[in-house]
């Protein structure tokens, strides 16, 4: 176990490719060992197997040349006989075991007799035909069997050299073989480990890439991404390559919306900054003249100079109680506050607007258009769309010269009701267009009327925008010399009845 735990140990501080190449040439090294041994140890088996026959063979032809040879226990003529193989040994046992006589065929094809040293080498060998392993000196080793057959037991032996040097060459092949194909086999698989792993190295690169990136602070965009070549959801590498993609797309798209609400909370700050100063300064006007004239009415003057103070107090106070109602009109539509909900009739609604900003302003060609072709019939609170149209109405009267065609139209049908309200005043200009809607926003002096006595608090169209957001629609405004158009759209009401004497042709007033 310890020998274990310490290769772990040095394992882990190794690469993946140097940890795959272990373990693989550890496992062939293991393949081919155990290949090597069952061939070795079959082979063995088998040449051991054919060597005892023939051992076992030449016995049994020694007992018979003994039994038809003459009577002598030390005679051992068979071992003449041609056939005997060069290092035969065969020998006559008494009836206790002990050899009467020995020899051995030498390599010129005579007979020799055994030494007692090497007689001694077969020393407690009994005539049951069981088969032993002796080394015999200065012969090497035999295998050895001894029979009795007819009270002349004799034992014979065959030289194991040959079998053994064979099952030594083939160890050597074995080893060489199994070497060679070990190398072989490394080299192939460190050039596959190697091509396989090299998508994990791109990856790798990526992600140490990425990591670099200044991900705390600016605009983060463009981040690296691992090639499509790595990505292959077949493999392996191709999964955490695709991975790392996807994670590496969740990380720059979170970053972009945490930009953005930064961003969308610092124009929010911005923009409640200009709120308070803008309120601050439209309020700090009618106080100022609040004060002044209350300080004159304090002086005692006379009585027509302390009517018109009081006359000038009246009318800042309504205006800044106006301004105040604005205020509070613009916070309770951005907290959400439900509005009163009841049906509405653009047609009849736009044009008591038009009546009332004809007698607020003569001087302007005022004409009213309705192009129904079904009832213009909304849900919702009919004082506060009154005055969205009231305040686009004062806007064109406010911001166009005299004698300014400024028409209102109704167009209704069964997806949406729309209300327009068109002039061809000198338009607004192109840096302003984009923030006409936001609030404290003023045109300058060339689209205001030079009679205008008081500029407006910049909160009409604001209140439009909110009114109409508020009701589910939208209020867009299309502006050129010549030509500004505000479009109101709203969705309309379930008509339960269809209106008696509405028509699909236009009804237009040309003034009013």
């Amino acid at each position: 176990m310890t020998g274990v735990r310490a290769v772990r140990q040095r394992l882990r501080g190794r690469s993946l490719r140097t940890r795959l190449l272990l373990f693989i040439s550890a496992a062939l090294v293991v393949v081919c060992a155990a290949m090597a041994l069952t061939t070795i140890f079959a082979q063995r088996a088998y040449l051991l197997g054919n060597l005892d026959q023939r051992v076992t063979d030449a016995a049994e032809r020694s007992q018979g040349g003994v039994q038809i040879g003459p009577a002598i226990e030390t005679d051992l003529g068979f071992l003449n006989e041609q056939g005997q193989p060069i290092g035969t040994i065969a020998a006559r046992l008494d009836k206790k075991g002990n050899i009467l006589a020995a020899e051995v065929v030498s390599r010129a094809g005579g007979l020799e007799a055994l030494t007692a040293r090497q007689r001694a080498a077969f020393s407690g060998i009994e005539a049951d035909g069981s088969l032993h392993t002796r080394s015999v000196p200065g012969l090497g080793t035999y295998r050895v069997t001894a029979l009795e057959g007819g009270g002349r037991p004799v034992l014979t032996a065959l030289p194991m050299d040959d079998v053994q040097d064979m099952i030594s060459g083939l160890v050597m092949v074995e080893g060489a073989v199994a070497a060679a194909g070990l190398t072989a086999a490394g080299c192939v698989c460190a050039v596959v480990i190697r091509r396989q792993l090299r998508p994990l190295g791109r990856v790798a690169a990526t992600a140490v890439e990425v990591s670099r990136s200044p991900l705390g602070h600016g605009e983060v965009t463009g981040l690296t991404r691992v090639p499509e070549r790595d990505t292959d959801p077949g493999s392996e590498a191709g999964q955490v390559g695709a991975a790392l993609n996807r994670m590496i797309d969740h990380v720059e798209t979170s970053l972009a919306e945490r930009q953005r609400g930064e961003e969308e909370m610092r124009r929010s700050e911005e923009r409640m900054r200009r709120f308070l100063a803008d309120a601050s300064h439209e309020l700090r006007t009618p106080l100022a003249s609040i004060a002044g004239y209350a300080e004159l009415m304090n002086r005692g003057t006379e009585k027509i100079e302390a009517t018109m103070a009081w006359r000038r107090v009246s009318a800042e106070s309504a205006r800044m109680t106006g301004l105040v109602e604005d205020l509070l009109l613009l916070a309770r539509l951005d907290e959400g506050r439900p509005l009163q909900s009841a049906e509405v009739d653009l047609a009849s609604l736009v044009a008591e607007a038009v009546w009332d900003a004809r007698a607020a302003g003569d001087s302007h060609n005022w004409q009213l258009a309705l192009l129904l072709d079904s009832p213009a019939l909304v849900v919702g609170d009919e004082a506060r769309l009154h005055q969205v149209v009231a305040n686009l109405l004062a806007n064109a009267r406010v911001h166009t010269p005299v004698g300014t065609t400024v028409v209102a139209s109704v167009e209704a049908t069964d997806t949406r009701c729309t209300i327009r309200v068109r002039d061809d005043g000198p338009g607004i200009p192109p840096s302003l267009l984009p923030r006409v809607f936001e609030r404290f926003t003023r045109a300058d002096a060339s689209r205001s009327r030079a009679s205008a006595e008081h500029g407006g608090s910049g909160l009409g169209l604001a209140i439009a925008a909110a009114i109409t957001t508020a009701h589910g629609g939208t209020i867009r405004v299309e502006s050129a010399p010549g030509r500004t158009e505000f479009t109101i759209e709203l969705p309309p009401a379930e008509v339960l009845t269809p209106a008696a004497g509405v028509g699909g042709k236009a009804a237009v007033s040309p003034r009013v």
